[in-house]
């Protein structure tokens, strides 16, 4: 279930990717998604600390929580998540 909210002035929605890394149970990518002004994508991983249920765990993040995942975030067209899309 997407989450949203807001940083830098702008809206986002935050999803989990769908992609597992090689540490699969440890973490999981996020995508990032702009939905003010121009659209742009951007891609962190983001490892829980209490459940491993990716849906639960992107739930009780706070939004100060998200605006750090997305100041450590990387562009999509830097990420296989996204498929290296520009």
């Amino acid at each position: 279930m997407p989450r949203k909210f807001s940083a830098d002035g702008a809206d986002w929605v935050v999803l989990p990717s769908g992609r597992n890394t090689q540490y699969v149970r440890d973490e999981f990518g996020l995508v990032f998604t702009r939905m003010t002004g121009e659209r742009v994508e951007r891609v962190a991983r983001y490892s829980p600390r209490d459940s491993r249920n990716r849906e639960q765990s992107l739930a009780g993040l706070t939004d100060a929580d998200l605006r750090d995942l997305l100041a450590t975030s990387q562009p999509a067209w830097t990420a296989p998540e996204t498929g290296y899309r520009r």
